[in-house]
């Protein structure tokens, strides 16, 4: 009887206080991330041209981020950051690795499926990877059960408009298993894979990785949505991925798995402008992919974990991808790693608990380890630095790039306040001394952990990459 008792007070408090239930059973994890995919490219976010219904109404079910922000404006270190929980910067994981890069993730590095090994997670990578492409830094080494995919980015192969490269290869576990593979299937099969995955490991904990190699360039899309779209062939990629978001939820809620799974969909960085009807939008942000400016790593984020994240809410505090790994650990009562990161825990904003804002800060690195910018959550101090320009150059059509400067010069500080100027435009330094001293104090503290190219500083505490010798 006192059991039964015991039952049915649990039952009560779980139904009044649903965010208890995770409490219960292990909570999944599925991190879906998109390649180049811009902040205005969701219906929600305002795309025209095209509908993404799966998405939106996952937002609806959840919670969209405005202020979410990448690791870092290029694919790669995206990437690091996101899985590490660090800045690209402090591992020594900057830019885009090449299938000529002899460097990847470390092995003292842990990935959030290291972190959730430990509490007995099954964790599977679909998709992209571009932390290195030798063995030692694939998925299979760094606390994944499966891997189905690319190494790195989908236009490093044979048809680069640019340059030249060998065969794309597709490895699943470490073994290359195909060379070129037919790119129009991509978003079919990875989902397929995570839907199997989801079958094999129902009965939890689990913990998904699909990486999309779409919508960055070259674009292919299978025949089912080829056609679709009103913004040519980008708008039916975009359809596409939806549609894959679309089959991984119906799956959770066949399998009785939506209330004890976070999902979260997100982007790399902003979109690669020059690529014209081939890239995205920012929806209105300066510059996109490549630049430390908001179209660059302003991304899209939607989180659903129904019962916990009360439907339909906005978040407006600065957070960014680096915090995924603090905060699945936390959920998951899993243990940190030994070493230092930087991401923090942000579920007390998925739980809306009142004036929650667990990050104050955000640094803004690009290039080898340049500090390019720093923002308290409403202004950012902008450095003088090269950087990519999109301005003033026609872009390319159907897959052509058009022209980019990549070393324009800045050569003022600028600070924007972006509560009221999240385009960037205009330079408000002389009105606010104070907040330009204190922001310039907070990059200081940066240049002195991670260190900074454009002054020479060194940095105390970055940690070596890995490395292979051939």
């Amino acid at each position: 009887m006192r059991k039964q008792i015991l039952k049915c007070l649990c039952c009560s408090l779980a139904s009044a206080f649903p965010f208890l239930a995770f409490a219960e059973k292990p909570t999944n994890f599925i991190v879906i991330l998109m390649d180049d995919m811009g902040y205005g490219d969701l219906g929600c976010t305002g795309a025209i041209g095209y509908e993404t219904p799966n998405i939106d109404k996952m937002a609806e079910e959840g919670m969209r981020f405005t202020r979410f922000y990448s690791a870092q404006a290029v694919s790669g270190a995206s990437r690091a950051g996101l899985l590490t929980g660090c800045y690209p910067n402090r591992i020594h994981m900057s830019g885009a690795p090449s299938h000529r890069t002899k460097t990847g993730i470390s092995d003292e590095e842990e990935t959030i499926a290291d972190v959730l090994k430990k509490k007995g997670y099954a964790c599977a990578a679909y998709g992209k990877w571009h932390l290195g492409h030798h063995k030692p830094f694939l998925p299979m080494r760094h606390g994944f059960d499966e891997y189905y995919g690319i190494p790195y980015s989908n236009d490093m192969w044979p048809n680069h408009p640019t340059g030249k490269y060998p065969p794309l290869p597709l490895i699943e576990g470490d073994k290359v298993i195909a060379e070129n593979p037919d790119q129009s299937r991509f978003t079919t099969d990875f989902t397929n894979r995570a839907l199997s995955f989801i079958d094999k490991h129902k009965d939890g904990p689990f913990f998904i990785y699909l990486a999309h190699p779409m919508p960055h360039v070259p674009l292919f899309v299978s025949d089912k949505f080829k056609g679709k779209s009103e913004q040519g062939l980008y708008g039916d990629v975009i359809m596409e991925i939806d549609w894959s978001i679309g089959q991984i939820l119906k799956k959770l809620e066949e399998e009785g798995l939506a209330e004890n799974t976070l999902v979260v969909v997100t982007s790399d960085n902003g979109p690669w402008l020059n690529y014209g009807n081939h890239a995205g939008t920012t929806g209105g942000l300066r510059e996109g992919k490549g630049t430390s400016f908001e179209g660059g790593q302003r991304v899209p984020c939607i989180m659903r974990w129904k019962g916990v994240i009360p439907e339909g809410t906005i978040c407006n505090k600065l957070s960014s991808a680096i915090d995924l790994l603090p905060t699945f650990a936390s959920i998951a009562a899993a243990p940190l790693p030994a070493h230092k990161i930087d991401g923090v825990n942000i579920l007390p904003l998925l739980r809306q608990k009142e004036n929650a804002n667990p990050r104050t800060s955000f640094y803004y690195y690009y290039r080898q380890n340049s500090l390019e910018a720093v923002t308290d959550g409403t202004f950012k101090l902008v450095f003088p630095h090269p950087h990519r320009t999109y301005e003033g150059f026609i872009p390319g059509n159907d897959g052509k790039p058009g022209p980019v400067n990549e070393f324009h010069q800045l050569k003022d500080t600028l600070l924007f306040d972006l509560r009221r100027d999240p385009g960037e435009r205009y330079n408000v330094l002389s009105l606010y001394p104070e907040v330009t001293e204190k922001l310039s104090q907070m990059a200081n503290e940066a240049r002195i952990d991670l260190g900074d190219d454009l002054t020479g500083v060194e940095g105390k505490n970055r940690r070596p990459c890995g490395r292979i010798d051939e």
